[in-house]
């Protein structure tokens, strides 16, 4: 089984030009994410955009099964980039990852991504779906 978080490195937030940033916020946010993943179990990558810049900080959670099912998979958004961000998702990557369908239990959930959910992914349909 794997679970996958893919990162928009590319996120900022409204006011990163006046904050006079040098990393934009999904870069740090991708380095915190980077730092926690592999102990939990859970792989990383990041991409240049997700295309939900009105509320950046974007990530996905996806992943499938032992057998390579795709599981349900999850976009996420309006993260400020900071640690407890990072270790909020990779918490909830590694619910993701344990669940045979990729659902999460909302009373499981770790607060810091409660209401920061933007969609939820469908698997594709198999053969046997047809």
């Amino acid at each position: 089984m794997t679970t996958w978080i893919t990162i928009c490195e590319t996120c900022k937030r409204d006011d990163w030009a006046a904050r006079g940033m040098e990393h934009t916020d999904g870069e740090l946010l991708a380095a915190e994410i980077e730092t926690r993943a592999g102990a939990a179990g859970v792989k990383t990558r990041r991409v240049a955009c997700t295309m939900g810049c009105e509320r950046a900080c974007n990530i996905i959670v996806q992943g499938e099964d032992e057998t390579g099912t795709a599981k349900m998979g999850y976009s996420l958004g309006k993260f400020d980039g900071t640690a407890e961000d990072a270790a909020a998702i990779v918490e909830y990557a590694a619910l993701h990852a344990a669940s045979p369908t990729g659902q999460v239990p909302f009373r499981t959930w770790p607060q810091g991504v409660k209401g920061h959910f933007v969609s939820r992914h469908l698997p594709l349909p198999t053969e046997s779906d047809t």
